[in-house]
């Protein structure tokens, strides 16, 4: 009797423990497959497949080009961290509140661990090419950016601008009938 009194609580110890580490297993394997198939933040990065298609091509491609390609998939970087930058004070309210789920915030913070990866990457290819170009190539990069905005600011106002030519030409036209 004294062994049976000695086991029981021993038995009842391993079972409790060992259907814990299988609740724990499977909960960990869930999680994880439910992470890896939720949908990127972002589309494809066809920069970086840019780039590394370049990288590895057969004819070695000349470095002023590879240099252009790094330059361009640093400007697509800087244009995913504004993006993120600038939803994430949002989404922080909007998870407090309970308006958006976890699986949202939980693609948030995966494109954010993404494009920090994505940033190191860049760095370390910048200074293969040159080094220290690594600590310069953002605001290059940056400046690529600003000046392609500031193209299509321009162009939307000499569009626009056209079109509010046509408009008043036309009322003037129409005005000048009417007297």
């Amino acid at each position: 009797m004294a062994k049976l009194s000695i086991l029981a609580p021993l038995v009842y110890i391993a079972v409790l423990v060992g259907s814990l580490a299988v609740f724990s297993s499977l909960y960990r394997k869930r999680k994880a497959n439910r992470a890896a198939s939720l949908e990127p933040w972002f589309p494809t990065h066809t920069a970086r497949d840019v780039y590394l298609t370049l990288l590895h091509m057969d004819p070695p491609v000349p470095a002023s080009l590879l240099k252009a390609a790094l330059l361009r998939r640093a400007t697509e970087d800087i244009h995913r961290i504004i993006t993120i930058r600038s939803a994430k004070q949002a989404l922080a309210q909007l998870l407090q509140r309970g308006s958006i789920g976890d699986d949202l915030w939980t693609r948030f913070t995966a494109a954010e661990k993404e494009i920090e990866e994505e940033l190191r990457d860049v760095v370390m290819e910048a200074n293969a090419f040159k080094q220290d170009w690594g600590a310069t190539i953002f605001q290059s990069a940056n400046e690529m950016l600003l000046n392609e905005k500031l193209r299509e600011r321009a162009a939307e106002v000499a569009t626009q601008a056209a079109n509010e030519r046509a408009w008043w030409d036309e009322k003037r036209e129409r005005v000048q009938r009417e007297l």
